[in-house]
C-alpha cells in the first residue's frame, strides 16, 4: 500500500491515477493522520449477449444491400463530397 499526503494529492495527480490504474490501494494522510483509503474501482465488462444484439439490429430496419449497391452508394457519396475529380 502506498501513502500520499493531501498536498501530493493535488500536485502528483498523474502518478496517483497511474497507481490506481495499476490496481494499487493508496492511503491518504492529512496532518499525520490517515484520513482515507483510495481504492481503484473494479469495473467488470458486461457479458456479450448475441440475441440482444440481433434484436437491436433488427430494430434498426436496415436495407439488405449487395456489394455492388454498397460500392455505388459509397462512390456517389464521395463524388458529392469531394467533387467529380475523384479517380
Amino acid at each position: 500500500m502506498q501513502i500520499i499526503t493531501s498536498t501530493e494529492l493535488r500536485t502528483k495527480s498523474k502518478q496517483l491515477i497511474k497507481s490506481l490504474k495499476d490496481g494499487k490501494t493508496i492511503e491518504l494522510i492529512h496532518r499525520s493522520k490517515t484520513v482515507a483509503l483510495i481504492k481503484p474501482k473494479i469495473s467488470e465488462p458486461k457479458p456479450f449477449n448475441p440475441a440482444e444484439l440481433a434484436k437491436r439490429v433488427a430494430k434498426l430496419n436496415l436495407p439488405n444491400l449487395t456489394a455492388k449497391q454498397i460500392e455505388a452508394r459509397y462512390r456517389a457519396a464521395m463524388i458529392k463530397k469531394n467533387g467529380q475529380d475523384l479517380s
